[in-house]
């Protein structure tokens, strides 16, 4: 399988180790042309505004919402914004999930943080997956066809129940940065959604 990884801004080159390790082969996407052959994408972690203004330069939002009408997308972190249909900001989205995304819902970047997340879809889901959040959003609106997959611990106070993880199709959204850690499940179970 060929798998892309937005490569304009952020954590690509995480992903696409990840991915190789796997066994994949990981392509970096800059242009349009590099989208051709993909069999799916992702849109790293990193500044959904800066990602979103680069990919309008490079005239690629287009034919990333075409390569979304076909294709399997995951968004990390900022990439979940970017797939979203709202970000209660004014910026350039994909809009081809039906969920509204809360930016920097913790704070700046000191309020980062890391928490174990309870996920039955991953390989071996008893075994707690260790997410990492920086400067995140939350996912704070699903529409009807979205599937939560995930939510936080309901022992951090202000976000409670918060959604962090969703999937909608062949589209899917987490709000932390599982290309930061050696857990490669959220990948794979990437992987196999795209398969399906």
């Amino acid at each position: 399988m060929r798998v892309g990884v937005l490569a304009l801004q952020g954590d690509f080159r995480e992903h696409t180790e990840i991915l190789s390790g796997l066994g994949m082969e990981a392509v970096e996407v800059r242009t349009a042309k590099h989208l051709q052959g993909c069999d799916s994408l992702i849109i790293p972690g990193g500044e959904s505004t800066t990602i979103a203004k680069l990919a309008d330069a490079f005239e690629l939002m287009g034919p990333l919402r075409e390569f979304g009408d076909r294709h399997p997308i995951w968004g990390t972190c900022a990439g979940a914004i970017l797939l979203s249909q709202g970000a209660q900001r004014e910026q350039p989205l994909l809009g081809l999930m039906d969920i509204t995304v809360q930016r920097n819902a913790f704070g700046r970047q000191v309020d980062s943080f890391e928490t174990e997340l309870q996920v039955s879809e991953l390989e071996v889901p008893e075994k707690p997956f260790r997410a990492v959040f920086i400067r995140a959003p939350l996912i704070s609106r699903v529409g009807e066809n979205v599937e939560v997959i995930c939510r936080l611990p309901t022992n951090r106070e202000s976000t409670d129940d918060g959604i962090v993880a969703a999937r909608q199709g062949k589209f899917l959204a987490t709000c932390f940065h599982p290309e930061l850690t050696e857990d490669p499940r959220f990948h794979q179970y990437f992987i196999q959604m795209a398969q399906e």
